[in-house]
This record gives C-alpha cells, structure tokens and sequence, in this order.
C-alpha cells in the first residue's frame, strides 16, 4: 500500500469524500484506491495493489467533496 495525505481547505470533518482511479495503470482493476481518515483539512489516502503482481505505475486519482453539515 501507498499512503499519503490530501490537504484540502474545503474538506470539514463531516465530509464524505469519493476517489476514483481516472488513469495511469496498465491493467484496469489493478488498484484500490480509499480514504483511511478524515479531518477538517485532510484526507488519508491509501492506494492498494491488487493485481499479485509488482507494480510501480503513475496512478491518477481523481476526488470529489460530498459536503456535510
């Protein structure tokens, strides 16, 4: 797994937020791609091989706010 964290102004800690993986991979289906936790500002992203195989691919993610009261 990769993990790394989004910083984002509009992201609250009520938010949903939806990744999708929009490129960059050889074979579609061969990442996951979820958010682990979620705070006022940020994002823990975490991308997963799934593939059984090595990887090491420029994966694009895309994401959008679902912004909650």
């Amino acid at each position: 797994n990769a993990t790394f964290t989004l910083t984002n102004s509009f992201i609250s800690a009520n938010d949903t937020v939806v990744l999708t993986i929009s490129g960059g991979q050889a074979t579609a289906g061969s990442y996951n791609v979820f958010a682990n936790s979620l705070a006022a500002g940020s994002v823990s992203i975490s991308l997963r091989n799934i593939s059984g195989g090595t990887l090491s691919e420029a994966v694009v993610i895309n994401f959008a706010i679902l912004h909650c009261a």
